[in-house]
This record gives C-alpha cells, sequence and structure tokens, in this order.
C-alpha cells in the first residue's frame, strides 16, 4: 500500500480487517420535561409470549403525546397546520407484563423551526427505575394541503417554555 505525501493532512488507508475507532457520542442534552401519562396495560395489548406487544408501545406513545397535546393551551392544530410524525426510534429494555400501571414521560428533546424532539420513556408507575422502553420521535407540523412544513404554533412554543 502507498500513501499520498504530497498534503501535509494525508493518512494512509486503512488497513483490511481495521475498523476505525468510532466517533464519541455528544453528551445528552438534558430533556425538558413535559408531561407524564398514566396507561393501564389491557389483557389486549398482550401477545403470544405473554408480553406486550411491540406494536404496543408506539400506541402507548401516541396516546400519551395526545393526552399532552389536549392540555395545551392555544392553537396547536388547524386546517393550516397540523403535526405528522416524521420518525420513531424506541428501544426495548425489558418486556411487559400483564398486569402493569404504566407512567410515559414526555420531554422536548429539540425545539426546531418546524418540528419538535419528544424523548420518551416507559417506565412502571409503582417503580420508575423499572424501565421498559426509551427513546424518541420527530414531529414535524405541516400544511395538509401541501405537504409542506410550516413553523411550529406559538401555542406549542409556549408549552415547551
Amino acid at each position: 500500500m502507498t500513501t499520498d505525501t504530497t498534503t501535509p493532512d494525508a493518512k494512509p488507508s486503512a488497513r483490511r480487517g481495521k475498523r476505525a475507532k468510532p466517533m464519541p457520542e455528544p453528551p445528552p442534552v438534558a430533556p425538558t420535561s413535559l408531561f407524564t401519562a398514566s396507561l393501564t396495560v389491557r389483557w389486549r395489548d398482550l401477545d403470544a409470549f405473554n408480553h406486550v406487544n411491540n406494536a404496543n408501545y408506539l400506541t402507548f406513545l401516541e396516546e400519551a403525546r395526545l393526552q399532552w397535546l389536549q392540555q395545551v393551551r392555544g392553537e396547536w392544530f388547524g386546517e393550516g397546520s397540523m403535526p405528522v410524525l416524521a420518525s420513531s426510534e424506541v428501544n426495548y429494555r425489558r418486556p411487559i407484563a400483564w398486569p402493569a400501571q404504566l407512567a410515559i414521560e414526555l420531554a422536548c428533546e429539540r425545539l426546531g423551526n418546524s418540528s419538535l424532539t419528544l424523548a420518551h420513556r416507559i417506565a412502571d408507575a409503582g417503580d420508575p427505575d423499572c424501565l421498559y422502553s426509551d427513546g424518541r420521535v420527530v414531529l414535524v407540523w405541516m400544511n395538509p394541503a401541501t405537504g409542506k412544513p410550516v413553523p411550529l404554533p406559538q401555542a406549542i412554543r409556549d408549552a415547551i417554555g
């Protein structure tokens, strides 16, 4: 193998079989706590393995977001502006068995021009250290007629504080 040494910052090419060390992740940003929803696991939420089916975690998170949005003062939804789910990340930490009472915590991780990143935790309501799931979702406010992003409603900005 040869290395180009004509420039001062030239680097030798990677050797076969060797992997570059991953870049360290930036330290996490302390999210702003927004809301905690309380939900009860229903028998119908279980799968053949007798724990909550993974798809139901997304339903639990959607319900928590809707409960939070219902208590937001002011207009956050209208003919020219509505939130859509742009991405979701769910880390499954441990199975949820029935019966269970859940505490679903939402926190603002990032506030953009037209988007909002919400961090979430699904924990046991009686034991917050019993973490079932965590992750984040990105909501984008868009104009339903055009499909184009629109600025976040002032009511959402005010709710974040």
